[in-house]
């Protein structure tokens, strides 16, 4: 069993109820618009993994450090990170040919702030979308998500949302 917990669009903030979410997490993927690097080492102090990509707000000093895109593995299941992706009805140029091409089981973006969890049918996955954990943005809620992954499946997903 993996314990996975699920955030994007800090944008140089770490919220504290956030980082309680996350405690007891053996993998972190941040979906981009970090911010800051050093949240990136407050997250791998957390879990033991932290898989994170860049996003379109993020520096020089983060994209030399962080890919646009990961795709990796994560129990029995292909996850595909990056922050800039659509939805399951308008994916990006990008997120399509990605998901052509490595036919993930999971596809997790951010950019939007919004938080959404669906299963797309045409082509076979699971869509995260965690919202927004940084306090900076349009977003009413701080958003983030946890789940477990036992082999290829997912169990126990729980959603934080709070008032900002």
């Amino acid at each position: 069993m993996i314990r996975v917990g699920v955030i994007s669009d800090t944008h140089g903030i770490l919220p504290d109820e956030v980082e309680k979410f996350l405690n007891g997490c053996d993998q972190i993927w941040h979906a981009g618009d970090i911010g800051d690097y050093e949240i990136i080492k407050k997250l791998g102090q957390i879990a033991g993994e932290v898989h994170a990509v860049y996003g379109n707000i993020d520096g020089q000093d983060i994209r030399i450090r962080l890919p646009e895109v990961e795709i990796f593995n994560a129990g029995d299941l292909t996850v595909l990170l990056m922050h800039i992706g659509g939805t399951p009805s308008r994916y990006s140029p990008q997120a399509s040919k990605l998901i052509k091409k490595y036919n993930p089981d999971i596809f997790v973006c951010g950019h939007s702030h919004i938080l959404k969890v669906k299963y797309d049918n045409k082509n076979n996955l699971l869509y995260i979308n965690p919202g927004a954990a940084g306090r900076n943005g349009f977003h009413k809620s701080i958003t983030a998500i946890r789940f477990e992954i036992h082999g290829r499946d997912l169990k126990n997903m729980e959603v934080l949302d709070l008032l900002r």
